[in-house]
């Protein structure tokens, strides 16, 4: 069987380089967790390039993703980043960073870390499929609507099923690499192979 990268990156050097040394990597700070999650939000409707190109203005416009600032920015804060063209300037998707950033905190203090929060709906481990082409890979599954279902409960918004398997997917809850991608081996925790 002849290795290749998943299909969705190619062509692309900064795809290409996300999916190799990000996507699908099992991630349990709280920092990146929460990036994702904003980021993920963000790409509701569009397409993931479109949020990696604008990443790093997220980071300059979103105070480095300071979840502790986010949950703090004023309307007036809002209307600025609304003009700012290194991000998606979607007024509700603005409004539910702050949101988000507040119910992340607030989780924060409910539970040992967000990470032990998100990672409970895969019992604390990456789930490993084996899938051989890209239309095997589903867009939610039971496990990401309740992720959604207790992320909305719990205060957060732009987080659908569809965001939560991605967010699952982006972060390594779960290894959507195809078998036919060196990377599905590589991102399998070492006390799994």
């Amino acid at each position: 069987m002849q290795e290749k990268r998943c299909g969705w990156c190619l062509n692309d050097p900064l795809y290409e380089k996300y999916h190799d040394e990000e996507w699908g990597v099992p991630c349990f700070d709280d920092a990146i967790l929460f990036e994702f999650l904003l980021l993920e939000g963000a790409q509701a409707g569009l397409s993931w390039i479109t949020v990696l190109k604008k990443r790093e203005g997220y980071r300059q416009a979103f105070d480095q993703f300071n979840p502790e600032k986010i949950a703090r920015y004023s309307d007036r804060k809002v209307e600025k980043l609304l003009t700012n063209p290194n991000i998606i300037r979607n007024r509700l998707k603005v409004q539910s960073a702050v949101k988000n950033a507040q119910a992340f905190l607030n989780i924060q203090e409910r539970y040992t870390s967000f990470s032990d929060y998100l990672w409970q709906f895969v019992d604390g481990q990456p789930i490993q499929n084996h899938f051989r082409t890209l239309k095997e890979v589903p867009a939610s599954t039971d496990r990401s609507d309740l992720m959604s279902k207790t992320l909305k409960k719990d205060g957060f918004s732009f987080v659908g099923s569809t965001i939560c398997y991605a967010h699952m997917q982006a972060t390594g809850m779960v290894n959507d690499h195809l078998i036919t991608c060196p990377r599905h081996r590589a991102v399998i925790p070492k006390t799994e192979t």
